[in-house]
């Protein structure tokens, strides 16, 4: 349990700032909707690297937030050296159709004293990769720049840093073994013609076949009409619906909650739903009926860094987490959800907690929870979390 008592709300900056996503299998999938649905069988929980090792939080008083540059081979590679599966991280295509990692819509230098903005899908690849450290010995970047929602300018400086990089270097750089959740980032104030979708899809989708090789891959997206045209464009990786909830409300009815998403995965066929955590516990009863549908789900947001929140999840049948903290959070959930058989010989005294969760076996190094109690602790999440 000591785990646990690493990461705790209170370590949390601002459980509102997080943005994004997700995939849980490690299965190598094969080609044909059929084999695809067939290898959607969840071997165990997962725990999923946001952005690699964590997102950056340049304002966040926990140095955790400004360790490793999110979204760089560097951040992948090291939340490799964990027990996760994936890593999730943020795709877009450049001017010259080149898809690269990086999540925000507009990327911001200095220049004589003045902050410049540009769009990053306006930029070519050779513009796009001027920003920041350099990985040609003697060249210097244009200074890398990060805008909060409320306006803040904050120098992107962070302890270990790294250049950006295209999903083509990740495929090559990046361990082998290690899946790869590929969120397609699209602009959610800009209304995008259909043509515009499947170009910028049929270029992901062209490096992804090239160079994926075994490696497990996932797409996801909050573009509902992405999600359509990537499930139509190929048959051999899952989709999954990204959304928030019902946090937000969007003018897009298929963004604003978890029966909209479930409904999204039903008409067009998708394999699964990566939801905001607290879109979860505010809405406990739609988990039963995305699991009814045979969909699976994921969850983010920073919750995710509490392992009481995770371990919460997994006895809701959430299936996995994508998490900041990669460390404490894998530690915790082999603390918790994967003991080891030595340990499950040891413990003398085996707790089932289930109707209508599922029968989940918890031994003594678990917290031993009741059906009431249970209830009890959904019933205060979701209370706390209105506020």
């Amino acid at each position: 349990m000591a785990a646990i008592k690493a990461v705790h709300v209170s370590d949390i900056p601002h459980l509102d700032q997080v943005t994004e996503n997700a995939s849980i299998y490690t299965n190598r999938f094969s080609k044909g909707i059929d084999c695809v649905r067939a290898t959607l069988t969840p071997q165990k929980f997962r725990v999923i690297g946001h952005r690699g090792s964590g997102m950056n939080i340049l304002h966040s008083s926990d140095n955790r937030m400004q360790a490793i540059k999110e979204n760089s081979i560097v951040s992948f590679n090291n939340a490799a050296k964990f027990s996760v599966d994936f890593v999730e991280f943020d795709v877009q295509v450049t001017k010259d159709d080149i898809p690269i990692i990086f999540h925000d819509d507009l990327i911001f230098t200095e220049e004589n004293g003045i902050i410049c903005e540009k769009r990053v899908t306006e930029l070519t690849l050779a513009e796009f990769l001027t920003y920041g450290p350099q990985r040609e010995p003697g060249n210097v970047g244009k200074s890398l720049i990060r805008k909060t929602k409320d306006g803040r300018i904050f120098n992107w400086k962070v302890a270990d840093d790294d250049s950006l990089c295209t999903l083509q270097e990740a495929f090559q750089k990046v361990n082998s073994s290690l899946g790869f959740n590929v969120e397609l980032k699209f602009d959610d104030y800009v209304i995008y013609k259909e043509e515009e979708l499947v170009l910028a899809l049929q270029a992901v989708l062209k490096v992804v076949f090239e160079y994926a090789k075994d490696r497990p891959i996932i797409f996801s997206t909050f573009q509902p009409d992405a999600a359509r045209l990537i499930r139509g464009l190929q048959n051999t990786y899952p989709v999954y619906f990204l959304t928030n909830g019902g946090n937000e409300i969007y003018s897009d009815v298929r963004r604003n909650n978890l029966d909209e998403a479930l409904k999204m995965c039903l008409e067009h066929g998708l394999q699964g739903i990566v939801s905001e955590v607290k879109g979860i516990f505010r809405n406990q009863e739609a988990v039963s009926r995305i699991k009814d549908a045979n969909l699976s789900l994921l969850s983010y947001g920073q919750l995710n860094n509490v392992a009481e929140a995770v371990y919460m999840q997994y006895l809701m049948g959430v299936e996995g987490v994508i998490v900041d903290f990669v460390g404490e959070i894998t530690e915790a959930v082999s603390d918790l959800i994967h003991p080891t058989k030595k340990e499950e010989e040891k413990s003398g005294e085996v707790a089932s907690v289930g109707e209508g969760l599922g029968q989940i076996q918890v031994t003594n190094k678990r917290p031993n929870f009741t059906q009431l109690e249970l209830t009890f602790l959904q019933k205060l999440i979701s209370q706390l979390i209105q506020h």
